[in-house]
């Protein structure tokens, strides 16, 4: 498929304002610092590299920051092998803790997270993490592209459990949940986890009985409400998206996948995989986020 294009000019946003004031000292000491840069030192040796103006004119554009939004039941963690890719190929990365209550309460916390991000930027989601970068980048101009990890892209009002059912396909994710209360949860709300006996077949059949046995037993819970909140208005209608579809998914349907993928006009790939694919492919997730990048 095609994807469209980000739109061109689109302003820039303006640099994060420094905090506290410079003492008269040392705003004295910067200025003598700037008066001397580029000057020749006592022994005659330049104190700074001097650029030409072919040397500026080749100088390559600014990587993106690729910023990795976790899902439920998991954490950033499972991002670890497609970042040190990532890093090995000049990247900046970051993977953000995800909040897991609700896609635009989330997606609000991301949109203020990348207020703190300079240049510009690739959201990359897993899961309902998807939900998070499709309500966080809504409006953003340093979004440049979206990339879907067997996620969810949902459209405005839409939610998690409604976008389960397109394309005709079916979770049993939902009856093994085990809840537990929070403080604060609205009456019916409280923390799901995926059954620990259930985890490695649901989430992660692909991957060592060990691991998934650790990754049972430490999966940071999404708030139940979250799967039944309507979603925002969604940035894929208007930043390029790209979309892994994993094709022995169990959370979320590949029917699903497809679905949004296709609704959302992205650039899809479709794999042999678990729901977790950064994990278990992490070479074929790696590949399309570069692609989506460059």
């Amino acid at each position: 498929m095609t994807s469209h294009n980000p739109s061109p000019g689109a302003p820039q946003r303006p640099r994060r304002r420094l905090l506290g004031t410079l003492t008269g000292t040392l705003a004295a000491v910067l200025i003598a610092g700037l008066a001397v840069t580029g000057s020749t030192t006592s022994a005659g040796a330049s104190s700074g590299p001097h650029v030409t103006a072919a040397q500026a004119d080749s100088t390559p554009a600014t990587k993106p920051t690729i910023v990795l939004v976790h899902g439920g039941f998991a954490d950033s963690s499972g991002w670890n092998a497609v970042a040190d890719r990532l890093f090995s190929d000049g990247y900046q990365v970051i993977a953000f803790s995800n909040p897991l209550r609700g896609p635009q309460a989330d997606g609000e916390y991301l949109r203020q997270f990348l207020t703190t991000i300079d240049g510009p930027v690739v959201l990359v989601g897993h899961s309902y993490g998807g939900a998070v970068i499709s309500n966080a980048a809504t409006g953003n101009p340093n979004v440049k592209a979206l990339v879907y990890i067997a996620a969810y892209a949902l459209d405005e009002g839409e939610s998690v459990a409604a976008a389960n059912a397109l394309g005709g396909g079916h979770t049993e994710v939902t009856d093994h949940l085990i809840v537990r209360p929070y403080p604060g949860a609205a009456p019916g709300d409280g923390d799901a986890y995926i059954d620990p006996t259930h985890f490695h077949r649901l989430f992660a059949q692909d991957l060592p009985r060990d691991t998934t046995r650790l990754m049972a037993a430490t999966q940071r819970p999404g708030a139940l409400a979250a799967l039944v909140t309507p979603s925002g208005p969604p940035a894929w209608k208007t930043i390029p998206s790209w979309y892994l579809v994993a094709r022995q998914d169990r959370i979320i349907p590949p029917e699903a996948e497809r679905a949004m993928a296709e609704r959302a006009g992205a650039t899809t790939v479709e794999i042999n995989s678990s729901h977790v694919a950064m994990m278990s492919h992490p070479g074929d997730v790696t590949k399309l986020i570069l692609q989506a990048a460059r």
